[in-house]
């Protein structure tokens, strides 16, 4: 049966790029990941994005960890990676060995290069999803990324490419809820921020969210609560993580830093920069460790 994007739903995770002594990337702590975001119960499973660090691996790092996902997801869940690159043509590129590994779909993030108008960015997006037939996202993430496209902007786009089917929106519940009735029905949208705002994103009408998996247990089972109609009980298990998503959600490099942590110390792992990096305080520390206690570790 071929791929429906139109029926992606739930928490997807997007991995954290997780590096060694020597800061490479560590094999082992990446499939560990995989194996704790599956135990919870994820609907799918990214990487490539913000969260993953993508622009501070090169292109042969990045298809190293296309390759270790789609070793490690074997098939199980629906694939998404995130494809960074200041050309067409590097963009391409990445698509390209998304399409060998057996990707489901991609999520294009605008060239981190320059400030250009809508047009440009329209027609750049056109161009790398017209050379593959594979579903495909925007990110529009203007508070992170510097730059993006408006309602009526992402609309056209859809328009013209038929292939741009999915939208991963990085905004508050109200902004994000007026980029889905610019866009119109049938476009599965997908939200971020670390999980703030996730119920009410899911009423705003959010097919699910992409998150790291620092608090991707809790996400997965307020989202399944919220979907089976008791939001009482999603209510009480948002307030749990709540904190924590606060905590960290201080913008791409404190979440990072402090995130990155969270998830590690939970799952028993030691977290190794990359640099530059933003480097934790004793006092944020403490905090993770306080999370931890609060929130319990992981179970795999």
């Amino acid at each position: 049966m071929a791929f429906e994007p139109e029926k992606l739903h739930g928490i997807h995770a997007i991995l954290y790029a997780l590096f060694d002594r020597e800061e490479k990337l560590d094999r082992s702590g990446m499939k560990r990941q995989v194996e704790i975001c599956m135990a919870a119960g994820v609907h799918g499973l990214a990487a490539l994005g913000l969260a993953t660090e993508v622009s501070k691996l090169t292109a042969a790092e990045r298809r190293t960890v296309m390759d270790w996902l789609a070793e490690d997801n074997a098939g199980r869940l629906p694939l998404a990676f995130t494809i960074f690159g200041t050309s067409v043509a590097e963009q391409v590129e990445q698509v390209r060995h998304a399409e060998a590994v057996g990707a489901d779909w991609v999520i294009l993030q605008p060239p981190p290069v320059g400030s250009f108008g809508a047009k440009e960015y329209i027609d750049f997006f056109g161009r790398v999803a017209d050379a593959t037939n594979l579903p495909v996202a925007i990110q529009n993430a203007p508070a992170f990324l510097g730059r993006g496209l408006t309602g009526p902007d992402l609309a056209a786009l859809r328009a013209a490419h038929p292939n741009v089917r999915v939208l991963k929106a990085e905004g508050s519940a109200v902004e994000v809820k007026a980029l889905m009735q610019a866009i119109g029905d049938g476009v599965p949208v997908f939200a971020g921020r670390g999980g703030l705002e996730l119920l009410d994103g899911l009423r705003a009408g959010c097919a699910g969210y992409i998150l790291a998996p620092d608090l991707i247990d809790y996400a997965v089972k307020a989202y399944n609560a919220f979907r089976a109609g008791d939001e009482i009980g999603a209510e009480e298990i948002y307030r749990t993580m709540l904190p924590s998503a606060v905590a960290v959600m201080q913008g791409i490099e404190h979440l990072m830093c402090y995130g990155k942590r969270l998830f590690a110390e939970r799952a028993g792992l030691t977290i190794q920069d990359r640099a530059p990096a933003m480097r934790p305080t004793p006092f944020g520390e403490e905090l993770v460790t306080s999370h931890v206690k609060r929130l319990g570790s992981f179970r795999s």
